[in-house]
């Protein structure tokens, strides 16, 4: 029996809900101040808050799927074609399902699920922390989740809490050994990012090396593995059948707008070509800087013997972040569900008297709140 083994393991219900209340309390805190300062800035600006939170970027093609179902493209001058079935189907269906049972636009539903599941993906996080590292590192890891630089989207009606959600508890449940459980998660997961195919991954490689191990096959372990990509791949398959290019459609619509996996030779290029001025130096240095930060934390999640299923989930999102091509202001955003690397600086927090831990936290919340707001009223997200 191993400390793991014996470490407590909470779930949303009596107790454990009150184990992880302040953990949630925190992330609320947290994301409630960028919301109120993008409130300020936005009086400032003469910009309707609600408007960036709901009615830019992509939450408008979620919105408009949850309308108007799919099939509506845009024919951009260059001659591409931005179709909407480059966008996973969970979030619209969950946006007209709200709709349907409230009085609150396709627009106002997708808000109130994505804020309530960046509270689902805090307590997921907490979870995960909590489990591996004790109570102190899961709180500071919900924490640090809320005052990433791009926090922001999380109290957006995009995808990424809604993902973040489902595959934080797909992660905590392979590390129980709830298979089913986490195979169902992680169809749903499947059904709302590409990157879903990353939680797969995670199951696949557990299950994998737990038979190596046991030279046995539980029927819940199977059930659950064969559950994992339903989601994802019945969604590809229907793209492929809609479009009439079969197993390779989703990618021929994902390379009308520019996606695609090139091993990182257009981000690299990208960041090369920031170099022939001296604010675009800087800017290049940045990036490399955070690339390199990426990485290190990837490294000491290695070094100091992460989960499998964490480093295997955490690496394929970092890979297909950093090396596909595509709009590169995107890419930080692409980079949030892989809260993982974030583990190392959640224990290193933790170590720290709460008083200085709640220092910290609170002058970066509010760094990061003004980021957040700066950001949307400029370039955003994409």
């Amino acid at each position: 029996m191993t400390d793991l083994d014996q470490r407590p393991a909470p779930s949303l219900a009596g107790p454990a809900l009150r184990r992880a209340a302040p953990a949630l309390l925190v992330y609320a805190g947290v994301r409630a101040l960028g919301l109120a300062v993008l409130a300020i800035w936005g009086a400032a600006a003469g910009k309707s808050p609600h408007a960036l939170l709901t009615a830019r970027w992509d939450s408008l093609w979620y919105t408009r799927v949850a309308e108007h179902g799919y099939g509506w493209e845009v024919t951009l001058p260059d001659g591409s074609v931005h179709s909407n079935l480059a966008f996973f189907p969970l979030l619209p269906w969950l946006e007209r399902l709200v709709s349907a049972i409230s009085p609150l636009s396709y627009a106002d539903a997708g808000l109130v699920v994505s804020w309530l599941a960046s509270l689902f993906a805090a307590a997921g996080i907490f979870a995960v922390a909590d489990r591996l590292y004790g109570r102190r590192a899961g709180i500071c890891a919900a924490g640090i989740w809320a005052v990433l630089p791009v926090g922001i989207v999380q109290s957006m009606a995009y995808s990424e809490s809604l993902f973040t959600a489902l595959a934080a508890w797909s992660l905590y449940a392979v590390l129980r050994g709830r298979w089913v459980a986490a195979g169902v998660l992680a169809s749903f997961a499947g059904l709302t990012r590409p990157v879903g195919a990353a939680v797969v991954a995670a199951i696949w490689v557990a299950a994998a090396v737990q038979v190596y191990r046991e030279r046995r096959a539980d029927w819940r372990m199977v059930l659950g593995v064969v559950l994992a990509p339903l989601g994802a791949a019945g969604y590809v398959l229907w793209v492929g059948h809609r479009t009439g290019a079969g197993l390779f459609g989703y990618l021929d619509v994902q390379a009308g707008w520019g996606n695609g996996f090139d091993f990182g030779y257009a981000f690299a290029r990208f960041i090369g070509e920031k170099f022939t001025s001296v604010p675009g130096a800087l800017a290049g240095i940045g990036l490399i800087v955070g690339v390199a930060l990426v990485v290190w934390l990837y490294v000491i999640g290695v070094r100091s013997k992460q989960p499998l299923p964490l480093l295997v989930y955490t690496g394929i999102v970092v890979a297909l972040a950093l090396c596909a091509a595509g709009y590169f202001g995107s890419k930080p955003r692409l980079l949030m569900p892989a809260f993982p690397l974030l583990l190392p600086l959640a224990v290193a927090l933790a170590r720290l008297r709460t008083s200085r831990s709640a220092l910290v936290l609170g002058c970066v919340a509010v760094v990061s709140a003004v980021y957040g707001a700066f950001w949307l009223h400029g370039s955003g997200p994409p």
